[in-house]
């Protein structure tokens, strides 16, 4: 069993940045496959990034160029740095991991973006 636990989130404006920090514990890190998600109320949980066990990142569209993933095995922890931060960008953000046709979820913390 993984258990996910977010930091960072926040309240930040508008062309500011933020770093979201996704800790995992009880599993073989290196293993798993993580990702960001966010999700507004009312709306579909959207697939914001991701990084596989060998390093592969893949984004959404509409973060390219603003948002990097990348992770620490050694301190299994998976970081999600978001510049240039837009009030879209609001929304509460979802730590996953998965391995094979196993998934875990974090609680969720909370971006804040004013205008």
């Amino acid at each position: 069993q993984v258990q996910l636990v977010e930091s960072g989130g926040g309240l930040v404006q508008s062309g500011g940045s933020l770093r979201l920090s996704c800790v995992a514990s009880g599993g073989t890190f290196s293993r798993l496959t993580m990702r960001w998600y966010r999700q507004v109320p009312g709306l579909q949980r959207e697939l914001v990034a991701g990084i596989t066990s060998g390093g592969n990142t893949n984004y959404v569209d509409s973060v390219k160029g603003r948002f990097t993933i990348s992770r620490d095995n050694a301190k299994s922890t998976v970081y999600l740095q978001m510049n240039s931060l837009k009030p879209e960008d609001t929304a509460v953000y979802y730590c996953y991991a998965g391995f094979m046709f196993t998934t875990y979820w974090g609680q969720g913390t909370q971006v804040t973006v004013s205008s």
